[in-house]
């Protein structure tokens, strides 16, 4: 039996409910946070950003700085790491080598956006999306590009905010087509959005629980019963 980090957290996804994985931004926090008895952690771009930079979340990191750091939440923590990747950094190839760093650095699941770089916050104004083919060739070459077939491939998509919802789950529907692990709908703003993206998918989804953003507070309950199997907090 494989015991790969991706492995670790694709068992506990398969369990019933979601999976919670709070957001850290350095090793101290990811230690305590499996101290308080989580079995995942999220690295958040937004607070690696903050913390690293004292800046926003506006494509500033570059990808070496954040495997950087994953690589010591991840050694800290010894739980499976979700780690944000932002845009992959650059085109196909790009994500390639993105993929084949982080994986090295001990990630067990990573987001790929299809917004324009240099990127935005989810929950920022002003976001833009590049072609839906681009972002389907980003997805291939991330598949491909993985070691471990147990690493995920979340697929993120900032539509909603730039087209609708609609263009929004077009869009995560062709992801997953490309091979995407799970799904990641950024930014629904309203009950009746996660519900119907909830609906919508034959895969796990990601929930981005941001508390100062434009998402609907939830329970973890509540998560898991409109369909999500992991929720994301960032910082």
């Amino acid at each position: 039996m494989s015991y790969s980090p991706g492995a670790r957290l694709r068992a506990l996804i398969a369990r019933p409910g979601a999976v919670a994985a709070p957001g850290v931004v350095d090793a101290l926090a990811a230690r305590l946070v499996k101290e308080a008895g989580f079995e995942a952690v999220y690295m958040t771009g937004d607070g690696s950003a903050a913390a690293r930079l004292g800046m926003p979340d506006i494509g500033l990191m570059t990808m070496s700085e954040m495997v950087d750091n994953l690589a010591r939440i991840a050694d800290a923590s010894e739980l499976p790491v979700v780690a944000d990747a932002d845009t992959g950094y650059g085109g196909p190839i790009n994500v390639r080598r993105t993929v084949r760093e982080y994986e090295r650095a001990g990630v067990a699941a990573m987001h790929l956006e299809d917004q324009v770089h240099p990127k935005r916050c989810g929950h920022l104004e002003g976001k833009r999306i590049v072609p839906a083919g681009e972002m389907v060739s980003k997805i291939k070459a991330a598949v491909d590009a993985r070691r471990d077939p147990g690493l995920m491939i979340i697929a993120r998509t900032d539509a909603n905010a730039v087209e609708g919802l609609d263009a929004a789950l077009e869009r995560a529907q062709l992801y997953r087509q490309a091979g995407a692990d799970m799904l990641f709908v950024e930014s629904p703003t309203s009950r009746e959005q996660i519900a119907r993206i909830g609906k919508s998918f034959d895969c796990p989804l990601l929930f981005n629980a941001a508390l100062s953003g434009r998402t609907p507070v939830l329970s973890l309950k509540e998560i898991a019963d409109y369909g999500y199997k992991l929720t994301i907090y960032g910082c």
